[in-house]
């Protein structure tokens, strides 16, 4: 069901309860928490990120070779908070936040899912905080891996990215999948989804028994990767670790029934997934 964006009312769709703006932002609603998914880039997609892809495989699910790359951001309100959920490379992000009418000052905390430079690139501008009374949270683990105690932080862009928010960053261990996770903010749980970095975390949103995953980049080029989850790419720092979460956590999301959404899924890069065979489904929400 599409409406405009400004007019801050949310109408229900039967089947999946959000509605579209334009293309390149997408609203959904999980209970009483608004997800607003915001595309940062948008551009064809390369093959040659696959980890040793099998030729016929990719003649089955990219026929061409050519596939659609997209790098998402999310912005979340919940009835406390307003929060980011990465920040891209900081150019588009900026303006949709302010065609849903809000301002980067009102962002009350960002949330990393890892710290790779398309999704830290928008924390800060000219070595000062994009998110001026922001907290930001990000795993112990990512941290860690990034950032060395002691290490010069020239030519560091996670230590530069991190900086402007000086004692206003905070780390956190995020849970296991499946395990009882207590809340990093009032309907927001971070799961340990390591593979793709040492500390890559997803984020469960719920409200009122609705729940929606976040994902981050659990997958970059979804036309092999859903069919076939065993799929890593090169952006990838331990690929067999990253194949073994994606697979766990598909099975759980189709198991129960969760939507979920991702950096790198396209437009409107929530749906929802569904097992087909040996591999899984995605369904976009319309």
């Amino acid at each position: 069901m599409k409406v405009s964006i400004l007019s801050g009312i949310f109408l229900s769709a039967m089947a999946v309860n959000s509605f579209a703006a334009d293309s390149n932002i997408f609203s959904y609603r999980v209970g009483k928490i608004e997800v607003h998914m915001l595309v940062e880039t948008r551009g064809p997609g390369n093959i040659s990120i696959l980890i040793n892809p099998d030729r016929a495989a990719l003649d089955r699910y990219i026929p061409g070779g050519g596939y659609t790359s997209e790098v998402n951001t999310f912005l979340i309100k919940t009835p406390d908070k307003i929060l980011v959920v990465d920040t891209g490379f900081g150019g588009a992000i900026l303006n949709s936040i302010k065609t849903l009418g809000f301002d980067p000052s009102q962002v009350d905390a960002v949330l990393l899912t890892h710290m790779h430079g398309d999704h830290i690139g928008g924390l800060q501008k000219d070595g000062k905080a994009v998110f001026p009374k922001a907290q930001v949270y990000l795993a112990r683990q990512e941290k860690d891996f990034w950032i060395k105690p002691g290490a010069p932080t020239a030519g560091n862009s996670a230590a530069a990215a991190l900086a402007p928010y000086g004692n206003r960053v905070e780390t956190f261990l995020p849970g296991e999948l499946g395990s009882t996770i207590a809340d990093l903010i009032p309907g927001i749980k971070p799961i340990a989804a390591f593979g793709h970095t040492p500390g890559h975390t997803v984020f469960m949103v719920e409200s009122e028994g609705k729940k929606l995953l976040i994902w981050g980049d659990l997958m970059h080029a979804q036309l092999i990767q859903f069919p076939l989850p065993d799929q890593s790419v090169s952006y990838d720092t331990d690929p067999v670790a990253a194949a073994a979460i994606r697979r766990r956590i598909l099975a759980y999301v189709a198991q129960n029934n969760i939507p979920v959404a991702g950096m790198h899924l396209v437009y409107p890069a929530i749906g929802t997934v569904t097992a087909a065979g040996d591999g899984y489904r995605f369904t976009a929400a319309e």
